[in-house]
């Protein structure tokens, strides 16, 4: 019996208990449980999002390379056990005033090293400002077969020929930069051999009414307008529509695989390493043909708009760019992209602790070493490293490569390539070279055939962007 009422009485409690009444107070009280939740996820979520976003800044306005300045402290972080082949096949386009001629420097590092196969201009640049075309590279012949592995000199980009010299399985590459401090940068390098540039006596004078001074037909008058878009082989005259903006944007995308900044150097410098299967230490490197700050002017903020209008199209492309790199870093990963740019910060400064005299640049007429001393050109001071005195011969062989400038390495990759060649020079002396050849170009504009020439690859070029790229390469 007492057995039976007390059953009785649980089962009572479990009645009272499971009422319906009682179960939608503990319904509600469970949904009002799982809102607070929710409301304290999404706090959380938006927090860190603001935080992250923070490191999304748009580029300083200034002309030397920004190298990051992460906060927290170096760390060592042991590197990953690589799956991958390093890439061999490579094609740079070279643009011009973006920190290219670092970039290049460590291609010529590499490709010297491991004894790979420079597809070479026949002196310093294949036929720059026309488009770019197989017959410039020193060496090709379309009858027979040839294994280039780095084609990475100026040039007018070009699809078409491109794909005639270099392997289909090559990784195509470029870097940009703001185009307000690159124009600012373009005015200050080309104001002698730009027209729109000759008239003016300054920069400020030239913005506040461009059109008054800039003729389109004008040789080397892209230096002026739209200078990433002239490179990357389109109408840089064009008149601004978003249509056209964006076709340039998706056949650059369609390309090349990368895209690097110049205001982020080191950031893209660990994104190509990863790109090409690379070591850090492949990445390692100094600032070459680089402007004393002396020579940089200052912008006012109505000055930068008025930039950013006239060279819309550039801006275009940078904005959007920009925004496609962040998301690169973000799939790297933000914290192994900060330990990997310390641990290249790090080798950085060791390595100029080895090699240079001062950890300063110099001006060009403190360098007595002709193969080092860099190319002087209109009215910025371009400086140059020294290294110092007594370094063990193999060692001053490593830095002397470092610091050595584009065209002296391009001089040397060339007796290497071409040791009985007639037209291969010394070390040293091709920046007289390039001089002659800059104002031949500009003085004869290269005759009547290479005129026809120019528009009728013009037209081949914009056309060939129109395809796919993989049905191309």
């Amino acid at each position: 019996m007492k057995r039976t009422r007390k059953n009785r009485s649980l089962g009572n409690c479990v009645k009272l208990w499971l009422h319906p009444r009682r179960m939608k107070v503990l319904a509600c009280g469970q949904t009002q449980m799982y809102c607070l939740a929710v409301v304290i996820c999404m706090v959380i979520g938006f927090t860190m999002q603001i935080l992250f976003s923070q490191q999304r800044i748009l580029p300083v306005y200034q002309d030397v390379v920004r190298f990051s300045t992460w906060s927290a402290e170096e760390q060592e972080v042991p590197s990953d056990m690589k799956t991958c082949q390093p890439k061999e096949h490579i094609m740079f386009l070279k643009t011009h005033k973006t920190a290219s001629s670092t970039i290049l420097n460590i291609l010529h590092r590499y490709g010297d090293h491991h004894n790979l196969t420079f597809a070479l201009p026949i002196r310093y640049q294949f036929g720059y400002p026309y488009l770019f075309h197989s017959r410039r590279v020193k060496g090709f012949s379309p009858d027979r077969k040839q294994n280039y592995h780095i084609l990475c000199h100026h040039m007018r980009f070009n699809l078409l020929e491109v794909n005639k010299v270099m392997p289909k399985d090559s990784f195509f590459f470029s870097i940009i930069r703001d185009p307000v401090t690159m124009a600012e940068s373009s005015f200050t390098y080309y104001k002698n051999a730009s027209p729109a540039f000759k008239k003016v006596p300054s920069f400020e004078v030239f913005v506040d009414n461009p059109l008054m001074y800039y003729n389109p037909n004008k040789m080397n008058n892209h230096y002026a307008r739209n200078m990433l878009s002239f490179d990357f082989g389109f109408d840089h005259n064009a008149q601004f529509n978003t249509t056209y903006a964006k076709r340039i944007v998706s056949n650059v995308e369609r390309t090349f695989q990368l895209i690097l900044f110049s205001e982020y150097f080191d950031e893209s410098l660990v994104l190509l390493k990863e790109a090409l299967c690379w070591e850090l230490d492949d990445m390692v490197a100094f600032k070459l043909n680089f402007r004393s700050k002396d020579s940089v002017h200052t912008l006012s903020p109505q000055t930068v708009e008025k930039l950013k209008e006239w060279n819309a199209l550039d801006w275009y492309l940078y904005m959007h760019f920009n925004r496609t790199f962040w998301q690169k870093v973000e799939q790297f990963g933000w914290e192994r992209m900060r330990e990997e740019v310390l641990q290249l910060q790090k080798k950085q400064q060791e390595l100029m602790k080895e090699c240079l005299q001062g950890d300063k640049p110099v001006e060009a007429n403190n360098i007595q070493d002709d193969s080092i001393r860099p190319f002087q050109y209109g009215q910025a001071k371009i400086l140059g490293w020294v290294l110092k005195p007594d370094l063990d011969p193999l060692v001053k062989e490593r830095c002397k490569r470092i610091i050595t400038p584009e065209l002296q390495y391009k001089d040397m990759l060339n007796v290497k390539q071409f040791p009985l060649s007639k037209h291969s020079v010394n070390p040293g002396s091709g920046t007289k070279l390039l001089l002659n050849q800059t104002v031949l170009l500009a003085g004869k504009e290269q005759g009547k055939h290479d005129s026809e020439m120019q528009t009728r690859l013009s037209q081949v070029n914009q056309d060939s962007n129109d395809q796919p790229n993989k049905a191309m390469r």
